[in-house]
């Protein structure tokens, strides 16, 4: 994500830096607002996901309460210790992929990740471990994006409406079906259990529930990914993390720090950039882009502080300026505990300036 490079300097690239940094903001955005509009779909989604001793009882035990294959019985504290140690997340990926004798999902492709997640954490639970069972939304990084996973697997029936399938891009096919699963996450949720002619998980196995979901959200608007493939076509006014005072552009962006670690290897400069990803939880990396408004020229040797005040007390912090994608920005961790509405305000002193300028954002936590 991030690469360090000189704080000085100038780009003859910078109306398409000005659209890479709007087009991450914007996928920010859209994902909130998405977030927002599906809740009572989401909530729908979260009352089915069964518990971990459920998940167990029907599937699991058949080998982990018998230790057929190789499989560590439940109760087994040493044999459950060093994999304990791998962590969820690690423990999860197995799963989810299929491990030895094992296959992807525990051979059955309707659990859901954070039902396997819970059946994971209740084996680890009953075999010495002091784990706290997940709630729903804990699914992992999407991988492979919607548009891979379409051409890999569902265009072959979804690009010809085989088998009544909806078609790619045929938003009169697609809006119904919303309508009757009552909501976006519900339509997720019948494609990773099957429906009519499509198998559980459109028959691969190995996809995550994340990834079924781009997967469906391309299929229902195939333009929004070209529109994030091709540059940016920054918007006539600015929006709500869009600003431009005194001649410059500001673009926020604000992202989960548990995406972060969720998604890249711990070798990465994604896990080291500002002294490495938190430990804990709810803190997320603010991500501030600057351009002047005229020219779109990046600036690259401001000095960038932010206050972020809200439920959980206040911070302020300096800024570190990093290369994001080709863009320049600075960045930093914050701690936004609770779903408190915060107030985020940056102040951006550049060289020779007598004050600085000073912009507040509002933003609530996922």
């Amino acid at each position: 994500m991030h690469d360090r490079i000189p704080a000085t300097g100038s780009s003859d690239a910078g109306p398409a830096w000005r659209a890479g940094a709007f087009a991450i903001a914007l996928a920010y955005v859209l994902a909130y607002v998405l977030a927002s509009v599906l809740t009572s779909g989401m909530a729908a989604a979260q009352s089915a996901e069964r518990s971990g001793k459920e998940i167990v009882d029907a599937v699991c035990v058949e080998c982990h309460g018998t230790g057929d294959n190789g499989a560590p019985v439940i109760g087994d504290e040493q044999a459950w210790a060093p994999l304990a140690e791998r962590g969820l997340s690690g423990l999860t990926e197995s799963a989810l992929k299929g491990v030895r004798e094992m296959p992807a999902h525990g051979g059955d492709m309707s659990l859901s990740d954070v039902e396997i997640q819970r059946a994971i954490t209740y084996m680890v639970n009953r075999s010495g471990g002091d784990w706290v069972e997940p709630v729903a939304g804990s699914a992992l990084a999407t991988e492979r994006s919607g548009k891979q996973v379409v051409e890999m697997q569902c265009a072959q029936c979804h690009e010809s409406g085989a088998g009544g399938a909806p078609r790619i891009g045929d938003r009169e096919a697609w809006i119904p079906r919303l309508k009757n699963a009552r909501g976006f996450d519900l339509l997720v949720r019948s494609a990773i259990h099957g429906h009519g002619p499509m198998p559980a998980r459109g028959g691969m196995a190995d996809l995550t529930d994340a990834e079924i979901r781009e997967a469906v959200l391309y299929m229902y608007a195939p333009e929004r990914a070209r529109a994030e493939a091709a540059p940016a076509k920054l918007p006539e006014t600015p929006g709500q993390y869009h600003r431009v005072s005194e001649g410059i552009e500001l673009f926020l962006g604000i992202t989960p720090a548990e995406r972060i670690r969720g998604r890249f290897p711990a070798d990465s400069t994604e896990q080291s950039m500002h002294g490495g990803v938190p430990e804990g939880e709810d803190y997320y990396h603010l991500n501030l882009s600057l351009f002047e408004s005229d020219s779109g020229e990046p600036i690259t040797n401001a000095e960038v502080r932010a206050h972020v005040t809200g439920m959980g007390g206040a911070s302020d912090k300096v800024l570190e300026g990093m290369s994001l994608y080709g863009t320049y920005s600075f960045g930093e961790y914050f701690r936004m505990p609770g779903r408190d509405t915060y107030t985020i305000t940056l102040q951006i002193r550049r060289p020779g300036a007598q004050q600085p300028i000073k912009e507040s954002f509002r933003y609530t936590p996922e």
